[in-house]
């Protein structure tokens, strides 16, 4: 699990799970699922716009995601409330990491950026 992320009092916590039946390492394919928790610290509503991902294998190969929401929703955070959503990325190392940013809205039309904190992606017989 990586450390809490909090800006402009949103909190972005993520845990990983490596994905066996849907893994094949002889074919350099390792899949991973990641279960992303954002929260509303903040005093207003804010929604999240869009996402963007660097995902990096352990041959430094880098694969960029951008696009509209998370899991075909944009969800609105009341002030308190927190969504919490899972995907998935697959790469050809068992091991790598993944980091990237939101883009929220404000009531205003004001928008801003909330980093997502680097995590690894680590399949579990590759931990020392």
């Amino acid at each position: 699990m990586s450390e809490p992320t909090n800006t402009n009092a949103i909190e972005i916590q993520v845990t990983t799970e490596y994905i066996e039946e849907q893994s094949n390492p002889e074919k350099d394919r390792f899949v991973f699922a990641y279960t992303i928790t954002i929260r509303n610290h903040g005093t207003e509503p804010v929604q999240l716009l869009s996402r963007y991902w660097r995902i990096q294998d352990g041959n430094e190969q880098v694969h960029e995601v951008e696009g509209e929401g998370v899991v075909g929703q944009k969800p609105m955070l009341e002030p308190g409330q927190d969504f919490t959503y899972t995907s998935g990325t697959a790469i050809a190392t068992p091991i790598g990491h993944m980091e990237g940013h939101y883009i929220f809205e404000r009531a205003d039309g004001s928008q801003f950026t909330a980093p997502i904190p680097c995590f690894r992606l680590a399949h579990s017989a590759m931990i020392h």
